[in-house]
């Protein structure tokens, strides 16, 4: 079995080397490390390379659990990920190595955890909506189109671009809502015009003609 450890810290002024020495002392011969936030996994390519890198069998080490992720979820992701390469996650500050069977139930724990944790932030989003709403400052999202008062403004014989004006919408979007010529036969509101027609003295000299 083999030991890979990974090191890291947020800024480029801290130091690894403190990280780098507690994993050499775990046992880890290779180590690598960054100075990345740990915000954006798709920036750490240090731990993409370890972690596409490592086999069934192998450990990796980390000196405490927010070295390698940030979140809740990123870190279920990860544990999730070396759990279907066989390979176990060690903590050396921390009582945590999924190789033994208290590490397995951290594992089955981690889902109730990112669970609780996303419920918390849509808690505190609702609560902040809430708390603007109440300072006057919430503007919510885009407003929707009133079909009705396009259809009201065009029966009170408001042309369509002056509709747009009112309204601030698009000349489409007003004719969208229009009803068509379709629409009103169906309605039974068009009828077909009256015939216009007259017979002629032609035509009558052709039905006595017959």
């Amino acid at each position: 079995m083999a030991l890979f450890g990974y090191a890291r810290v947020s800024t480029t002024d801290q130091d690894v080397g403190i990280q780098e020495a507690a994993l050499r002392a775990a046992g880890c011969q290779t180590i690598r490390s960054e100075k990345k936030s740990g915000s954006d996994r798709s920036a750490r390519t240090e731990l993409q390379t370890l972690l596409d890198f490592l086999r069934d069998g192998d450990t990796l080490v980390v000196t405490r659990i927010d070295r390698l992720a940030r979140s809740m979820k990123d870190l279920q992701d990860i544990v999730h990920e070396l759990k279907g390469k066989g390979v176990a996650l060690r903590s050396t500050e921390q009582p945590i190595d999924t190789g033994t069977a208290a590490g397995k139930a951290f594992l089955d724990m981690l889902g109730v955890f990112a669970e609780f944790e996303t419920n918390l932030r849509r808690e505190r989003q609702a609560e902040g909506i809430a708390a603007a709403k109440a300072r006057g400052v919430y503007k919510g999202g885009k407003p929707r189109i009133d079909p009705e008062a396009v259809r009201k403004l065009a029966a009170d014989g408001m042309r369509p671009a002056h509709i747009a004006r009112e309204l601030g919408i698009s000349r489409g979007t007003v004719y969208r809502f229009l009803p068509t010529p379709s629409d009103l036969l169906s309605e039974g509101e068009v009828q077909a015009a009256p015939s216009t027609y007259e017979p002629s003295a032609l035509d009558d000299a052709r039905i006595l003609s017959r």
